[in-house]
């Protein structure tokens, strides 16, 4: 999700168990769960209520902490993509937790009768969670809320990159809650090093895929099991049918939202060649009404910090210097001191450039021209799968055709972004953009163990199978149940 390499070195040794400062407290977790491995409904939901309540009474600092890290973020921009998805996650998830927990009633077959079969979902034991940078809050409160809810103990691992914040949410989780239930952890790509070599019972990574790879060798040498939400290239295809100005409008807030520093903000979309200028003009059009100036505008956001900010600078210099067409939008100068980067359409861009390869995770936008829907499709497919795909069309026949044609980890129709912030739907990658989901009742699920459970009672017709084989009943049963 968070791009580049964000969090640890390449040259991880995942083989060792570190000695770390916070190995007592991992030790302290997994005694907790052993005295206490199902934590009941009561348990679960006042966890998950004060967890809301200290966030929501905590909501100033935190919207501040954030705007200082990023050296310039709009609060409503923090409470759209930050406060408002975990509390509607918390209430959601306090809604239906019962039901979730009950035991699923399973099929047996007639040959097994009489019993009953059943799973329970059992608690992992401690879950980590690694963190990054773009929306620190989020993307550590809300794989919490399915841990929590399915009864486990909590390591999180915050971004160095965002030390404010960081440092705020440790506070916060130290002063509320003990470190037997929720522990978090700050320091450099050395301590994340350490934590994603600690024996988890579950550990969910977001980040960069070059990263992912990184932490799921780590994990693997404890057979840990891993949720990893990643990134990529997530495409935006713009049908003939659509009314231009509206899917440039759609794409502009979703493209702009944290300045385009979102693991599923469009990467780059797939135009009619005949409405290419057309796009483009209405995309400026859109943006200077959301954003009537960039120098000392707070509504826009700044980029993280000084070394994303050159990487960016770098894709669109890569770009202009091998033929592309860069077409600024916004003001060109941006000379208030802030990081604040104007966005930039790149268009007749060389598929071997930076900028058409990598994950751009910032105000960048590449214009790619088609002929016919399944020229765009055919795109897409060529390249790995994206963590989100959208499509602008109106037609049935289309949304079909695109849905059953292409992998991705998920699908917005007519929008960008939003199917995020659904709380009933799962969020996951697939391939090079991640694996496993959370959010919702698949949170639960990827936090949980199915247990299945088969019941019998005193009477046992299955001793009629047992040998000495060749007996009549027997032959009866196979002939009964072998068809």
């Amino acid at each position: 999700m968070a791009t580049a390499v964000d969090t640890m070195s390449n040259t991880l040794d995942p083989v060792q168990i570190p000695g770390n400062s916070f190995l007592p407290i991992f030790e302290k977790q997994k005694k907790a769960f052993r005295a206490a491995p199902y934590l009941s409904w009561d348990d679960r939901i006042s966890n998950l209520k004060k967890l809301k309540t200290v966030l929501l009474d905590h909501q100033r600092e935190i919207i501040q902490a954030i705007s200082d890290d990023f050296a310039g973020r709009a609060p409503e921009e923090t409470r759209l993509a930050e406060m408002m998805p975990i509390t509607q996650d918390i209430n959601a998830t306090c809604r239906q937790l019962k039901k979730w927990m009950k035991p699923s009633r399973r099929h047996v077959g007639q040959h097994l009768q009489p019993a009953k079969a059943y799973v329970r979902y059992q608690p992992l034991g401690v879950v980590g969670i690694m963190v990054p940078w773009n929306y620190p809050l989020q993307l550590a409160v809300l794989p919490m809320v399915g841990a929590l809810a399915a009864g486990n103990r909590v390591m999180v691992k915050m971004s160095e990159f965002t030390p404010k914040t960081s440092q705020l949410f440790a506070r916060l989780m130290k002063e509320h809650f003990p470190d037997d239930l929720i522990a978090v952890i700050n320091g450099d790509a050395s301590v994340a090093a350490d934590f994603s070599k600690l024996p988890f019972d579950h550990l969910l990574f977001t980040g960069s895929t070059q990263v992912g790879r990184i932490v799921m060798r780590a994990a693997a040498e404890n057979l840990t099991p891993v949720t990893l939400e990643l990134g990529g290239k997530s495409p935006a295809i713009v049908a003939e049918d659509v009314d231009i100005e509206e899917a440039a409008e759609r794409i502009c807030f979703g493209k702009s939202f944290n300045a385009g520093q979102t693991c599923v903000a469009p990467d780059y979309i797939l135009c009619p060649r005949e409405k290419m200028d057309a796009f483009i003009a209405a995309y400026k059009k859109s943006f200077s009404k959301m954003y009537p100036r960039l120098n000392g505008n707070s509504d826009y956001t700044s980029i993280i910090n000084d070394r994303q900010y050159e990487r960016l600078n770098r894709l669109v210099e890569e770009a202009r210097e091998n033929g592309a067409d860069i077409h600024v939008v916004g003001e060109s100068q941006v000379n208030d001191g802030s990081r604040r980067m104007p966005l930039h359409i790149i268009t007749n861009a060389d598929q071997n450039l930076s900028v058409m390869q990598d994950e751009i995770f910032g105000p960048i936008l590449p214009l790619v021209p088609y002929d016919y829907l399944n020229q765009a499709i055919d795109y897409i497919r060529e390249r790995p799968h994206p963590l989100a795909l959208y499509l602008f069309s109106h037609e049935k026949n289309t949304h079909a055709h695109v849905l059953q044609d292409t992998h991705s980890g998920g699908v917005c129709i007519n929008d960008t972004l939003i199917h995020v912030t659904v709380d009933d739907l799962p969020f996951g990658g697939i391939g090079d953009s991640g694996m496993g989901h959370y959010h919702g009742y698949e949170g639960f699920l990827t936090f949980s163990k199915a247990k299945a459970v088969m019941l019998k009672g005193k009477f046992n017709a299955a001793k009629m199978m047992y040998p000495p084989y060749g007996g009549f009943i027997g032959k009866l049963i196979f002939k009964l149940f072998v068809r």
